[in-house]
């Protein structure tokens, strides 16, 4: 599995909900801290996105916007509200859809908004590998992924969660694919999108119980260890082997919560000679000990 496609299924991604809104008139959504990725989608017409601290970016029909983390954020009309006015408040329809902003006027956006959730318990350390806002203008393949979403959540077939949760999946893939095209900040999209940075990323996500170096990872890059060092840490936003460990730490408490692997065994899996070497790594990086971080998780899960 190719690194983008591994952190993904490790987020796993789950449908909390989604809903249409139509928009007419002057009109702001304000979200504060709302603690689970946010996307949008304009399906027609446009609007004004502005992530808390950010300039506003300006929408149109098939953009598509998510913020992995939790981040404060508006939605308004493309010339919003002052500011020393009230924020809108949706309201549901007899449609089951929500309206915002001043009835009577002509409609300007049409939108799909929604919540998902990363279920990993390693989830910050993923999302910080990420872009804390992804735009994607007019991108087609989203929209009818997107619309999938839509049908599948509003049907009540056999199978719908599992369904949800792999088009979720697919959804965030395209969307992180198509940002590579135009890295910004520190990310692993970034290195994925260096050439030569990829070659050891792939590397480390395909043999992660290999006792990586900076040298051999340099040498398969064929950067020299210094320029390598510095290439990754600033494309990627960690060394090389902060990298490493953090992905070793997010495998292991995935097959932590499995509860199907003794502890000599994923020590094995991960790359450690022994059990006690991985739960001291693991108590080191986490702050607890892997029975402890099980005991934890166990509970939370009911």
């Amino acid at each position: 599995m190719d690194p983008l496609s591994s952190i993904v299924t490790l987020l796993q991604p789950k449908a909390a909900f989604s809903k249409v809104v139509h928009a007419a008139g002057t009109w702001r959504i304000r979200r504060e801290e709302i603690g689970n990725p946010f996307y949008c989608v304009v399906l027609e017409g446009s609007c004004e996105f502005t992530l808390k601290g950010d300039e506003p970016i300006y929408l149109t029909a098939g953009d598509f916007v998510l913020v992995p983390e939790a981040h404060a954020f508006t939605v308004a009309s493309s010339h919003p509200p002052a500011l020393d006015e009230a924020d809108t408040v949706p309201t549901k329809t007899a449609t089951s859809t929500y309206f915002v902003g001043e009835k009577g006027n002509e409609l300007n956006a049409h939108l799909l908004i929604g919540h998902c959730q990363f279920e990993a318990p390693d989830s910050k350390i993923l999302v910080s590998l990420l872009p804390k806002l992804v735009h994607i203008r007019a991108a087609t393949r989203l929209t009818t992924l997107v619309e999938l979403v839509i049908e599948e959540s509003l049907a009540q077939r056999p199978g719908r969660d599992s369904v949800l949760a792999r088009l979720l999946e697919i959804l965030l893939i395209e969307a992180f694919r198509t940002k590579m095209d135009t890295p910004d900040v520190p990310g692993l999209l970034v290195g994925l999108a260096d050439e030569r940075l990829a070659i050891a990323i792939r590397k480390i996500h395909q043999d992660v119980s290999q006792s990586w170096t900076i040298d051999q990872l340099a040498k398969a890059a064929s950067l020299s260890r210094s320029a390598f060092f510095q290439r990754f840490s600033k494309a990627v936003g960690y060394t090389p082997m902060e990298y490493v460990i953090a992905w070793r730490m997010a495998i292991a408490k995935d097959l932590l919560r499995r509860q199907t692997f003794s502890m000599a065994t994923i020590a094995e899996k991960i790359g450690y000679q022994s059990a006690s070497a991985f739960s001291s790594a693991f108590s080191k990086h986490t702050g607890q000990a892997p029975s402890k971080f099980l005991a934890e998780d166990s509970f939370v899960d009911g």
